[in-house]
């Protein structure tokens, strides 16, 4: 199956931004990306969530631009400290610092990501965005803000949120622009 992924920054601050386009391989999800051969469509199905560990193959096999490679979340962790206050970033009382351990990789051409395509999501229905601060006591390496991979190199690092304390994620979802539906690492139960 042929999937057309654009990651964008999608910052409105002013800085360095940049955009791929990418065709992942999926077994679910069928999306044609203008000048791309169209694959025969699969039955409508959800894609099934991934255990924290698993990878996702990610490919896109555009002649211009061939990327493969492997995203996975490794870990997630809710209630460090820091010297910034998530209750103050989220504007509501309550709330802690958590983190998701993430790991993109390259294994043929290039790809540029960015923390932007990755949420929380509870089992309201609420997704809570990475978090904007960044100070020096937040848990190291941290996931770069954007990232280019390339053949034989990886990204990995953890990514802060501020999330309500009495409150635990269902999942780590990650899903770029272009991606209709999001690919779901489950949070174990705490």
């Amino acid at each position: 199956m042929l999937i057309g992924v654009t990651a964008d920054s999608g910052v409105d601050k002013a800085g360095p931004s940049a955009t791929a386009t990418m065709t992942v391989t999926s077994a679910q999800t069928v999306l044609t990306t203008p000048g791309a051969v169209e694959a025969p469509a699969s039955p409508a199905s959800s894609s099934k969530p991934l255990a924290f560990g698993a990878t996702w193959k990610v490919e896109n096999t555009d002649p211009a631009k061939p990327f493969e490679g492997s995203l996975t979340v490794l870990d997630y962790k809710q209630g460090f400290t820091s010297v910034g206050k998530a209750s103050e970033e989220a504007g509501e009382p309550g709330y802690v610092w958590a983190y998701a351990d993430l790991k993109l990789c390259g294994t043929k051409g290039s790809y540029t990501d960015n923390t932007t395509s990755w949420t929380l999501y509870y089992g309201d229905g609420g997704r809570i965005k990475p978090s904007s601060s960044t100070y020096s006591d937040f848990p190291k390496p941290e996931f770069p803000f954007e990232v280019t991979v390339t053949a034989g190199k990886c990204a990995r690092g953890k990514l802060a949120f501020a999330v309500p304390g009495t409150e635990h994620p269902e999942s780590v979802l990650y899903q770029p622009d272009g991606l209709d539906e999001p690919r779901e690492w489950i949070v174990p139960k705490a």
